[in-house]
């Protein structure tokens, strides 16, 4: 897989890349410390997953992260950050993002990059307590959902896609995608990410 390092501190970036390249599957294409050069990176490679700070200058990582969503490239971004600001937090999972983890989780960020190159999504314990550490009270999943439905909801908070949750609750593909349409439904809620999200919260 190929990506990107975008971080304002030098030292940390060069950091990252050291830990990234230690994976023999993993390239780093490139590295930059802002938006332009972010943007530099982004227009001449092709990158599968872009590795960003979120706070950068006058420019966020959530900018770059708009750019890669306006000119509709194939490329994940995983944020990787020291700073637990809930409103940076749900800004990124509302523009996409498939990751969301803090810097001094270090041990974790190969496998994080591996999961989001797999096409699951990544946010640290520490990142789900930020987004819900002024929500109310844990609800009863079951005065919400069936028991069927908090089984697929379960799987989708594990990061299963719908083949792969249909392969194990003995499903169709399109019953999977109808049951999460349900439950997006029932819960007023947008995304998978969300379903995650929320679960994790209530369980």
């Amino acid at each position: 897989m190929k990506i990107i390092i975008v971080d304002d501190d030098k030292m940390i970036t060069y950091a990252l890349k050291t830990i990234v390249e230690s994976d023999e599957e993993i390239e780093v294409k490139g590295i930059g410390y802002g938006y332009d050069d972010a943007i530099n990176l982004l227009e001449t490679n092709k990158i599968d997953i872009a590795l960003l700070d979120i706070r950068m200058g006058e420019k966020t990582g959530l900018d770059i992260l708009n750019y890669i969503v306006s000119k509709k490239l194939a490329v994940k971004v995983l944020f990787l950050t020291t700073f637990m600001d809930d409103e940076y937090i749900k800004s990124a999972i509302s523009l996409g993002a498939y990751g969301y983890i803090l810097k001094d989780d270090f041990e974790n960020i190969v496998p994080a990059i591996k999961a989001v190159c797999a096409g699951q999504k990544v946010f640290g314990g520490d990142v789900i307590n930020a987004i819900y550490e002024n929500k109310p009270s844990k609800v009863d999943l079951s005065n919400e959902l069936t028991q069927k439905e908090i089984g697929i909801l379960k799987e989708v908070s594990e990061g299963l896609n719908n083949k792969e949750i249909a392969a194990k609750l003995f499903l169709s593909e399109g019953t999977v995608r109808n049951y999460i349409s349900v439950i997006l439904e029932k819960l007023n809620l947008r995304d998978r990410t969300q379903l995650a999200i929320y679960y994790l919260n209530n369980k």
